[in-house]
């Protein structure tokens, strides 16, 4: 009897907690939802109006509420054929709703009015649904299983990588001459490469070296400056002050690490924030050289071997359509500009993979794992960090200046903290220190918004999210997997899929995984 009573008191204590966090995650998704949605700017006759939008502040927390109901009957095995049932009623209700334009009654579109985020909780349904049956005939496991499980994923498809690498280069290669490959697929795959390549410049810093930098944006933006400055000025071209905008971007990186040398975790990230801002503000405030707000125009395009991609040129000078006998078209600069930059993310992808193994690379793994044992290694972390900052700095101008020539026109609205949170959340969701993580995060976080405009008025909501669920499900990454620079005794080949081990060559140990 005692037994009984002591079950009932201990169910009953679980309910309560249980409606306590239900009622808990209800209010906080209100009082966030309040300032997001809850006003609306609208416009009136004469200017503008301010609309209330409680109703849909109300359906967001009631939402969360059931969302978050679900999870916990998933997490105690509680009526999961029920969970599963209704999730895809409510998937299939919402979405035969937009697909067919059914209007419920009171012309009310259930449960918001915005197709976008109607279109979300489907697909947060869906995943219910089916994580729900499959937990009904499969067991959760641990953390650490779960951790072990990714790992190996991450392993293979880094493996896979390298096999399929040259296949999708050569996909990349192809692309602009493909039939459905318009100006427009050409531009936002040119965005995407960009931003790829400055993730894998910060994760030599972040993934590489351990260096959290929340100013990575300075670099950029000294970059595309020098460029716009050494063109305007001297009347240099793209190709001669390329080498020398990442100069200079390398310079401002060591400038950099000198403050930063004995600082170390959320320190360091305040002292970049800080360093970022700082050169945002100076491109602001020095009128007299950057043009302040209203920033650098007239900055000139790269050329083909010195042939403009224009229809007329100057006397004397010959064009690129000319010189090909072809007829004149805008897109031909669009295609170009699209091939320099993936040979720029190239190189950068070749340098990277290819100094990791030599032994400044391993001193950044080194100092990223554990600073302390660095130095009993004997290795200088002053030279490690200086070496970080400098060289993921060069890369970063380098993407400054090819994004000065690509817009024609940068102002310092373009470098602000917004662009270091988008490369730092790119390198995170990817996994630090992973490639091959990098080039997907970037396809998710920049290509697809550029396709589905209706997501840039929740951007930044949905990398928050993104961020969260990351830290809750894979804190290290998407493909966070490791593969060790050097082995000891036997090491496996990168193409031994099916397992087989070979005995390294060379014996030799490596201050870091």
């Amino acid at each position: 009897m005692a037994s009984i009573t002591m079950d009932a008191a201990g169910s009953n204590s679980k309910m309560r907690d249980h409606a306590k966090e239900v009622l808990i995650t209800g209010f906080i998704v209100a009082m966030l939802a309040v300032p997001i949605v809850g006003f609306h700017i609208t416009d009136v006759t004469g200017g503008v109006g301010l609309a209330l939008r409680f109703k849909e502040v109300a359906a967001a927390a009631i939402v969360a509420m059931l969302g978050r109901i679900g999870l916990i009957m998933m997490r105690e095995h509680i009526a999961l054929m029920l969970v599963a049932a209704l999730s895809a009623l409510v998937a299939g209700a919402i979405a035969l709703q937009l697909i067919t334009g059914y209007q419920f009654p009171g012309d009310t579109r259930l449960p918001f009015n915005d197709p976008v985020i109607d279109w979300l909780i489907v697909v947060v349904s869906i995943i219910y649904a089916i994580r729900a049956a499959w937990l009904t005939s499969h067991k959760t496991g641990t953390q650490e299983s779960r951790e072990k499980a990714m790992d190996q994923i991450g392993a293979q498809v880094q493996k896979l990588s390298l096999l399929l690498g040259p296949i999708l280069l050569i996909c990349a290669i192809l692309l602009p001459m493909m039939p459905f490959a318009g100006r427009r697929l050409v531009d936002v795959a040119t965005l995407v490469v960009t931003y790829i390549m400055l993730g894998w410049g910060l994760n030599i810093v972040v993934g590489l070296a351990g260096l959290l930098d929340l100013g990575y944006v300075a670099f950029y933006a000294v970059g595309a400056y020098s460029f716009a400055l050494l063109a305007n000025h001297f009347d240099y071209g793209f190709w001669i002050c390329l080498p020398l905008a990442g100069l200079f971007a390398a310079s401002f990186g060591v400038i950099l690490g000198f403050p930063v040398l004995r600082l170390r975790g959320d320190y360091l990230a305040i002292v970049t924030l800080g360093f970022g801002e700082m050169i945002r503000v100076i491109l602001l405030n020095w009128y007299e050289v950057t043009k302040g707000p209203d920033g650098l125009s007239s900055i000139p395009r790269p050329s083909f071997l010195g042939m403009p991609f224009k229809r007329f040129a100057a006397e004397g000078q010959e064009t690129f359509h000319t010189f090909f006998n072809i007829d004149y078209n805008s897109g031909h600069r669009v295609t170009f500009l699209y091939y320099v930059i993936l040979a720029m993310a190239m190189i950068t992808n070749f340098f990277t993979m290819r100094i990791r193994k030599l032994p400044i690379g391993r001193s950044w793994e080194a100092l990223r794992e554990d600073e302390i044992a660095c130095r009993s290694l004997g290795i200088n972390p002053t030279n490690t960090k200086l070496t970080a900052f400098g060289i993921g700095a060069m890369f970063g101008g380098f993407a400054g200046s090819f994004f000065a020539t690509r817009q024609g026109f940068i102002s310092p609205e373009s470098f602000t903290f917004i662009e270091s949170a988008v490369i730092l959340a790119i390198v995170v969701l990817g996994g630090m220190g992973s490639q091959v993580g990098v080039v997907i995060a970037a396809i998710l976080l920049i290509g697809a918004p550029e396709f589905f405009r209706e997501l840039q008025e929740y951007r930044m909501l949905a990398f928050g999210a993104g961020m969260v669920l990351i830290m809750i499900w894979r804190p290290r990454g998407l493909l966070a997997h490791r593969e060790p620079t050097m082995h000891l005794g036997e090491r496996r080949r990168w193409f031994g899929l099916f397992g087989s081990a070979k005995p390294a060559t060379q014996s030799g140990g490596a201050p870091g995984s």
